[in-house]
């Protein structure tokens, strides 16, 4: 009974023999537990128990090389002696082995007609040599018998819409997919999202993820019905391009996708030669991944529990910008730092809005944000609401932050408990009649009146900083041109010298000063006649040309450029010398343009301030290349140091538009050039008039 077809050019892919080979994992007929044992701590026994106590007419073989019985039931020596005995063939086939006989017994599985494979078996590729060997020769009998395996070294598989609980716990049904490269991290989940009223739909244990891996999940929630959000846990997306546009699949079926990723203190991963890679940590390269498709990071189980809650609702933060609604200052105070904290903003609210909310609030009230009732509550539970609806309908304002007592008069019972269960009716209106979220803080979460408003779809939380990551979570980042289709590849670059670094951005419509490279003091006279004082000398066939004095600036007349040049020949006797014109640096700010292709995700954009202080400043940002104009121009003002691009202390305003075309323009580049693993311009001079790169860097791989 071998199983037929052609082998998967892919783990599943969409076409019909892919969906049926799913259909087998998740909805199969009939099941095979080989393995099964009486033993109770053998994994053997846990699911094959699991299998038998399904509800429904689904088919149990029990597989022991012993044969006899397990647990009650009839054990055959082989998964095809087993399925002839019933006269049908197994769709499922789950492998309790120990490592040295998972061939065998993956052999027999495909040869009583298995389409779908669980390794549960440990001890192969992620224990050596040896085990990989092993784990690889079973790979080709599953791909030759046209099947699939999740796993090896998995825990399992479930899915609560067919009544398939083959996992080492028992889940709760519900609407969350969970794919996970931990056990136990879902038993954790599991019971956060049942003390939320969530379940699961689909739990995988991926494993070594040999065969089917994390994308290959992510596609079949897509179309899954019974999936509402998926939540994801892993160290190690695998490709990270399928991965973008499976997740994006996700949000444009309208199914949120949460992922926890440990790694945000990891320092960079590979060895860079620029700045650049210096300051590019796969972290952040997962974070830019997530903005890039619509995903949600977060840092902690319990934090995924509260942001999926959250995330059921349809309402998101078209900003960053949060007013916060208190009863005191304290409350007000600590929520307004944590917002900060979480990468929010608290703006000042001014005109329109604060007029609106000093006629609808008593006297004492403060409204430039945080809006601080200032004890109004017990005189007048009503302005709650009230402050809500104004500051929701506000432009000034992309989401609100209620904090403090607000549900604590129902709870003391003190004759409030109509007003606030009013208010709370009333702000639960407010909410439902428009597209912003509210998220409460409050001592009393349990009250009657935070019951309504989590019933109404209003994340309710006793702890401020679960609160401001529930509203940081809900920024939408899906900005046109982040992470776009990648271009056809260019002809291949294979000289990096400065010059031909320079020609290759300056193809691609970046902006340098004029410059010519000189081997000889001929060279220099005819050059300054060309390029005219001041100008900047730089030895070239040097990384980091500034290092070492390999960068003479500020040469105002020839006698200055001749010394100079003599000076750097004496020293450091490089290849050439590039005689530059020296830029105005009077209103400029220094940025970093550049590039790095990630071994995941490929190229990926990163822009900060520095120059040459790029590293000790810090500040950069990056994103899944290549970029629109529009993404290049978001991501230039993400930087803490935006300020000083739209001008600061008298300072005028750079050209934002020519700065995010020289970032879209690096991030095509790096896209159509898969040979470069780096490329860099730094420092890049942002004027008030348009930008010019002062100096060039391009790496191959």
């Amino acid at each position: 009974m071998r199983g037929q077809g052609p082998p998967a050019e892919s783990s599943t892919g969409t076409s019909g023999q892919g969906t049926a080979r799913l259909d087998a994992l998740f909805a199969p007929r009939t099941v095979a537990i080989i393995g099964a044992s009486d033993d109770p701590a053998k994994w053997g026994h846990i699911l094959a128990g699991r299998a038998l106590s399904e509800p429904g007419e689904r088919t149990v073989l029990l597989v022991n090389r012993r044969g006899g019985e397990v647990l009650g039931q009839s054990a055959y020596t082989s998964a095809e002696q087993a399925a002839s005995a019933h006269g049908r063939h197994v769709d499922l086939a789950v492998i309790c082995v120990p490592a040295a006989g998972f061939g065998d017994a993956v052999r027999d599985a495909v040869d009583a007609g298995a389409q779908a494979i669980v390794g549960i078996t440990a001890g192969l590729s992620e224990a050596g040599p040896a085990g990989a060997r092993i784990e690889a020769d079973a790979l080709q009998v599953v791909h030759a018998a046209g099947a699939v395996l999740l796993g090896p070294n998995c825990l399992g598989v479930v899915d609560t819409t067919t009544g398939l609980q083959l996992a080492h716990a028992v889940l709760p049904p519900g609407d969350v997919a969970v794919l996970s490269q931990s056990g136990n991290l879902v038993l954790d989940l599991a019971g956060l999202l049942a003390e939320r009223g969530l379940g699961v739909s689909r739990f995988v244990s991926l494993g070594n993820q040999a065969d089917l891996g994390l994308v290959d999940f992510l596609r079949a929630c897509v179309d899954h019905d019974g999936t509402r959000a998926v939540a994801v846990y892993t160290e190690d997306v695998g490709d990270g391009r399928a991965f973008l546009e499976a997740a994006r699949a996700l949000r444009d079926a309208g199914k949120p996708l949460v992922l926890l990723a440990p790694g945000r203190t990891e320092a960079a991963v590979r060895s860079a030669a620029s700045h650049t890679g210096s300051l590019t940590s796969s972290s952040m390269v997962v974070d830019a991944a997530c903005v890039a498709a619509g995903a949600h990071r977060v840092d902690h189980p319990t934090q995924l529990a509260d942001l999926l809650v959250a995330l059921r609702a349809p309402r998101r933060m078209p900003g960053s910008r949060v007013a916060v609604l208190t009863d005191g200052g304290g409350h007000g105070a600590v929520a307004a730092d944590t917002l900060v904290a979480s990468g929010l903003v608290v703006p000042v609210l001014t005109g329109g809005i604060a007029i609106k909310l000093e006629a609808a609030l008593w006297s004492q009230a403060t409204v430039t944000n945080p809006v601080d009732l200032a004890g109004a509550g017990e005189q007048d539970v009503a302005s709650y609401a009230r402050g809500v609806e104004i500051l929701l309908g506000s432009d000034q304002v992309d989401g609100v932050l209620l904090t403090g007592y607000f549900g604590g008069y129902t709870a003391d019972q003190n004759g409030l408990t109509e007003a606030e269960l009013a208010a709370a009716r009333q702000m639960a209106a407010a909410v439902t009649a428009q597209d912003k979220p509210l998220v409460v803080q409050t001592i009393y979460p349990d009250s009657p009146s935070s019951q309504l408003l989590r019933a109404a779809g209003i994340p309710v939380h006793r702890d401020v900083d679960r609160a401001c990551a529930v509203l940081a979570g809900l920024v939408d980042h899906a900005a046109a041109g982040l992470g776009e289709p990648l271009p056809p590849a260019a002809p291949p670059v294979t000289d990096t010298s400065y010059d031909a670094a320079r020609e290759l951005f300056a193809s691609a419509g970046v902006a340098f000063p004029a410059a010519v490279q000189v081997t000889d003091r001929a060279g220099l006279e005819a050059a300054l006649a060309s390029v005219g004082c001041p100008v900047v000398l730089k030895a070239t066939g040097r990384l980091h040309k500034s290092e070492g004095g390999g960068v003479v600036v500020g040469l105002t007349d020839r006698a200055a450029a001749r010394a100079a040049y003599d000076d750097l020949i004496r020293r450091l006797a490089p290849p050439a010398v590039s005689v530059e014109a020296m830029a105005d640096l009077a209103d400029g700010v220094e940025l970093i343009v550049g590039s790095v292709r990630d071994p995941k995700f490929g190229p990926v954009v990163l822009v900060g301030l520095g120059g040459v202080f790029t590293e000790v400043l810090g500040d950069t940002a990056c994103a899944i290349a290549p970029v629109s104009v529009d993404a290049a121009r978001d991501l230039l003002l993400s930087l803490q140091g935006a300020p000083l691009l739209r001008g600061a202390r008298g300072r005028p305003s750079v050209d934002l538009d020519a700065a995010a075309a020289c970032v879209a323009q690096v991030s095509q580049l790096a896209a159509a050039h898969p040979e470069l693993v780096e490329l860099e311009l730094n420092p890049v001079l942002a004027g008030p008039t348009g930008v010019v790169a002062l100096d060039a860097r391009v790496v191959l791989g």
